[in-house]
């Protein structure tokens, strides 16, 4: 079973670890590189965790961590979906639909009317994912990601 955790800034050590994993392992999911995020820093960890009225969270199966999201606010009425990673062992396993439906249910109950995120071109994994709980790309232009003039793709959900 996967058991959902929201993180504290005293669950900096925790966030340090899956983040890093995450940049590790997915190395083009992310416009964040690894060497962006050096493991010591404690100050930085907490300060990602401390952002105002931000939902992070980590996602546990058999104990292990295997999963992160967050969800921050962007104004009064929409919040971002961010930092979503699965581990391998956990791919398929229904952890990255809990994570994407919990950052959610939290929009919502921020009175959040939408919901919005940035996805890498090529990781269709991700979008499957995204489409799969009712994003739709928005056509807005997202962030440069390469040299080569590469950007995010916005996907976004209305909430009613």
């Amino acid at each position: 079973m996967v058991r959902l955790r929201v993180l504290t800034t005293d669950d900096w050590p925790l966030w340090r670890d899956i983040r890093l994993a995450a940049l590790a392992e997915a190395l083009r999911s992310f416009k964040s590189r690894l060497e962006d995020w050096p493991c010591g820093g404690e100050e930085r960890w907490r300060a990602r965790l401390a952002m105002p009225e931000a939902h992070n969270l980590v996602a546990f199966l058999r104990g292990q961590a295997v999963g992160m999201a967050s969800g921050l606010p962007v104004d009064g009425d929409t919040c971002e979906l961010r930092s979503v990673w699965v581990s391998p062992v956990a791919r398929g396993c229904g952890v990255g639909d809990l994570l994407v439906a919990e950052v959610e249910a939290w929009a919502r109950r921020s009175g959040a009317t939408t919901l919005r995120l940035a996805v890498i071109p090529g990781n269709e994994p991700a979008v499957t994912l995204y489409q799969r709980h009712g994003f739709d790309f928005s056509g807005e232009v997202g962030d440069l990601v390469s040299a080569d003039g590469l950007r995010e793709r916005v996907m976004a959900k209305a909430l009613h």
